[in-house]
């Protein structure tokens, strides 16, 4: 089994020599190659690498006129030629003694696997607050937003391996850094394992997280959402919704000029919208992901109603308290109660 270990690289030029001293211990049993994809980083790293090459194995790529980390990992897996692939960070928060782990989980049988901070044993040393809940916010935003991934802790690490018929012909495009989110969603692969290890601090260079990461993160969840059919899907769940307004008016409106009672006559009008809002998206929003008892899904699309409209209560009492007007507390409220619903008729109901 040869190793292609891919290294993005801009302005690492200072942590070259001690990571391929480390990656060459770590891979002493292994036939390997390193491939350096330089976007010719003002500092001269694809130089520097081009230097080392001399005493590790070690292809550089400068690239002139490209640009991004994603890019360059894809562009690293163009020009491998081994059966599996590494892709990991030169900043030495990486370490490369977590490689052969990696490797031999893809040897038990794992298409990929994934250095993870958030599995047990895993962990992050000397992380601010604010890098914490930007980390763990995205990873939400991911999980919830693309349910194929939902089992994984760390969908957004940079360092993991994958045996090359994963990528092998398939169109990544990502957007920003975050390519193993491109890879989990498009990839072909049918087992994931996740590897803990310590992402550490970095000693020299210059940190990812710039001004428009975060922005650029969200386009790339909201791609990878259309590609899956995720955005198409809520599209619909959002049609079914306005049916179901349509058939608790009507219906209200019915029974009131029947003689019954409104603050009666709210309440079969409410379930018959429910009912109306559960066999359309059965039929028709979730018909891809309808699994076993249909009854058990009409009691979890009910609970998902009630979640709503306990959300949606909150929300509008919370505001009303901050003094906000209870129309626009209202409004809010319905929005959070939507994507409450959606979420957890996307995750339960239909799973």
């Amino acid at each position: 089994m040869k190793v292609s270990v891919i290294v993005p690289t801009y302005n690492e030029r200072e942590n070259l020599e001690e990571l391929f001293s480390r990656i060459d211990k770590a891979l002493k049993d292994y036939d390997y190659e390193i491939i350096v994809v330089d976007d010719d980083s003002p500092d001269e790293t694809w130089k520097k690498a081009q230097e080392l090459s001399s005493v590790y194995p070690v292809k550089v790529i400068r690239r002139i006129n490209e640009k991004g980390l994603s890019s360059a990992v894809i562009r690293g897996f163009k020009e491998a030629s081994g059966d599996v692939f590494v892709v990991m960070d030169a900043d030495l928060q990486h370490p490369p003694e977590v490689i052969p782990e990696l490797l031999k989980r893809i040897k038990e049988g794992a298409d990929l696997a994934i250095a993870s901070r958030y599995v047990k044993g895993g962990r992050v040393e000397n992380w601010p607050l604010y890098r914490k809940l930007i980390s763990k916010g995205a990873i939400m935003i991911a999980r919830v937003a693309l349910p194929k991934i939902r089992s994984i802790k760390d969908p957004v690490s940079g360092f993991f391996a994958l045996k090359r018929n994963v990528v092998d012909n398939v169109n990544l495009n990502p957007i920003g850094f975050k390519i193993l989110l491109e890879i989990l969603i498009k990839g072909r692969y049918s087992r994931v394992e996740e590897v803990p290890f310590t992402f550490g601090t970095r000693l020299s260079g210059e940190s990812k997280l710039k001004g428009k990461t975060m922005l650029n993160y969200l386009r790339h969840v909201y791609r990878l959402m259309k590609w899956e059919g995720e955005i198409d899907r809520l599209v619909k769940f959002s049609i079914v919704g306005l049916s179901g307004v349509a058939v608790n008016e009507g219906f209200l409106w019915l029974f009131v000029k029947m003689g019954i009672r409104k603050e009666v006559a709210v309440l079969p009008s409410t379930e018959l919208s429910v009912i109306n809002n559960f066999i359309w998206n059965d039929l028709w929003t979730f018909k891809d992901l309808r699994k076993g008892s249909v009854l058990r899904r009409f009691f979890q699309f009910h609970i998902a109603a009630l979640i709503g409209v306990f959300a949606q209560l909150l929300i509008y009492w919370a505001l009303l308290f901050l003094g906000v007007h209870y129309l626009i507390s209202n409004l809010v409220g319905i929005g959070a109660s939507f994507i409450v619903r959606y979420i957890f008729n996307r995750h339960v109901t239909w799973s």
